[in-house]
């Protein structure tokens, strides 16, 4: 894929235009995965930006983004092509009809099996793509897939071509970048792992978190998003059936700011917490009288002491 970013920090300017804060590591994978030609596995928890930095990737190269979202028994065919069932029967019918009996069987097969009828799956679009229009192509959550579509991904990403029987081999005019995902629900083959190169993404630290916030929530306060991105923080540290990713954070910030919300407070997390639980268990954990009747909500905001205007 051609390029015009012309070191690591160019792209991290790009990224940031698109409302992507990147740190160093992890614009330089994406700059690499630009520059050798290379798949790029992007590996962490959910939430942290993964899915993210491939839609920003696309808007900073002005490639439009094809994606393939992964789950539990996706095959072959479905990411790769299908055909257009209904318009072949509806060929067949208007055949009959014209010729006045069913016409030549090979011709009608050759007429039915023709690129007219062939609908591309995002493997097939990333492929057929012209010379400058390769897309990014996103394979999000591949960790929801199996060992038999990694196995058929690792003969795709070694040759950017793929085959169908009925039409021939296509091969990508121009390499497409390709993004994979993971959420580590399950591991992921060696053999896909070395095809790649590799970025782990946890969840980014208070500074870089506080930008995201500021960026992604216009007009909010520095001292109110700061307060959020220090509860969050404390919340990813207590043992919750899931954690509250960057997404959650820019969403309740967002939430926060539109109700006015000038500073956190018992009231203003609780009536919110919505936004960043998404689990029964973890609400109790929160707003469950601890020692002394003081759940741990209040506990959190007095231990950050976000009366404080520092904060």
């Amino acid at each position: 894929m051609h390029y015009s970013f012309s070191s690591i920090e160019a792209l991290q300017t790009a990224l940031a235009q698109k409302g992507y804060v990147a740190d160093r590591s992890t614009a330089t994978a994406g700059y690499l995965a630009l520059m050798l030609e290379r798949p790029l596995l992007l590996e962490g928890p959910p939430g942290v930006g993964k899915t993210e930095l491939a839609k920003a990737m696309a808007e900073a190269l002005d490639r439009p983004l094809v994606r393939l979202q992964c789950y539990e028994g996706i095959d072959r065919q479905s990411a790769l092509y299908d055909w257009n069932y209904a318009a072949q029967m509806v060929h067949l019918r208007m055949s009959e009809v014209v010729s006045g009996s069913a016409a030549s069987l090979p011709r009608l097969r050759q007429e039915i099996y023709s690129e007219q009828f062939l609908l591309d799956r995002p493997l097939l679009q990333a492929v057929r793509a012209r010379a400058g229009e390769a897309p990014v192509l996103l394979i999000d959550e591949i960790d929801r897939s199996d060992e038999a579509f990694e196995a058929f991904l690792l003969e795709f990403l070694g040759d950017f071509q793929v085959t169908i029987p009925e039409l021939g081999t296509y091969r990508a005019v121009e390499t497409p970048l390709v993004i994979l995902t993971s959420n580590r629900t399950r591991d992921i083959h060696d053999a896909l792992r070395r095809r790649c190169l590799y970025q782990w993404m946890d969840y980014p630290d208070l500074d870089r978190e506080l930008s995201i916030v500021l960026g992604r929530v216009p007009g909010i306060s520095v001292r109110l998003a700061r307060q959020v991105v220090a509860f969050v923080a404390k919340l990813r540290g207590e043992p919750l059936m899931k954690r509250p990713g960057l997404a959650e954070t820019v969403n309740w910030a967002e939430a926060l700011h539109r109700l006015g919300t000038v500073r956190l407070d018992e009231t203003a997390v609780t009536d919110t917490l919505g936004l960043l639980i998404k689990y029964v268990d973890d609400l109790d954990l929160l707003t469950r009288a601890g020692t002394g009747g003081i759940n741990n909500v209040r506990l959190w905001l007095a231990e950050l002491g976000v009366d404080r205007d520092e904060l």
